[in-house]
């Protein structure tokens, strides 16, 4: 069992609901984000996402895009962010991280080389959007043989192959895309939601994590009524970005630990 299916099974029998926030690595400086990554843990975290600066990040909408930029004039690469993880795994053997990005830095790497370093530096799952699950066997193959889950989108409008074939790749849990568009963008349709969930559950045999749109503890209880887990990010980059780089980690702090309650507040529903 991986260490997030691990953490999944612990949270089902406690009848708690995971949350998974999303920051970029090196947003807004490269020696923060180890910082911000045990703030995110203390603040209640259950699984963190790491975003991978990318010239052209195609699913995320502005403010997204805005981190990467600065992530990216600091000069933070996969390497970088690589050795991010490594020093946040010095002093926390625990809390999953999942690496999200895009295709580009991996191809340049290496398929088996990115999952030979990222299994040496801590890394458990892989979310790459522009690798369609039909398209992408070897990097699968890959990932699985270093212990790595490779983790999928699904959205509103993915087809019942494509559910079907993530079901036979994903590992980990399936990040449900809860709105039409990128990041940051539209208001949550909860019934629209609540409608999808369990047959995505179903038909790929892993939990379902659901992210865009959520911004506060109301919306990410109510995700967490009906899904696995809340997925948030937008609203953590946009707290990133009003922030001074003494008060960051506290403000990151006070925000996740709301949603933090939001999501215990919805119980153990499915």
């Amino acid at each position: 069992m991986s260490k997030i299916q691990a953490t999944f099974a612990r949270l089902q029998t406690a009848g708690r609901k995971a949350l998974i926030p999303f920051i970029t690595a090196g947003d807004p400086d490269p020696a923060l984000t180890p910082a911000l990554m045990h703030t995110l843990v203390e603040a209640g975290a259950d699984i963190i996402e790491l975003g991978v600066p990318f010239s052209d990040p195609m699913a995320d909408g502005p403010t997204i895009q805005r981190a990467s930029e600065r992530a990216l004039a600091k000069g933070v690469s996969l390497w970088q962010v690589l050795g991010m993880v490594e020093t946040f795994r010095a002093t926390d053997a625990v809390t999953p991280v999942v690496l999200m990005g895009y295709a580009n830095p991996i191809e340049a790497m290496g398929v088996e080389a990115f999952a030979a370093l990222a299994q040496h530096a801590g890394v458990d799952g892989v979310l790459i959007v522009d690798y369609p699950p039909e398209e992408c066997a070897g990097f699968v193959d890959a990932l699985t043989r270093h212990g790595l889950d490779p983790i999928f989108l699904l959205a509103p409008t993915s087809s019942e192959a494509r559910i079907a074939s993530v079901g036979e790749h994903a590992q980990g849990y399936v990040y449900y895309v809860s709105l039409k568009g990128v990041t940051g963008s539209g208001a949550l349709d909860i019934g629209a939601v609540a409608a999808r969930i369990p047959h995505i559950r179903a038909s790929t045999g892993v939990p379902v994590g659901v992210g865009f749109g959520i911004r506060d503890a109301n919306t990410a209880r109510a995700i967490a009524e009906v899904a696995d887990a809340v997925v948030v990010g937008s609203r953590i980059i946009e707290e990133i970005e009003k922030s001074e780089p003494e008060n960051v980690c506290t403000r990151v702090h006070a925000l996740v630990t709301e949603l933090r309650r939001g999501i215990d507040a919805a119980g153990g529903k499915t």
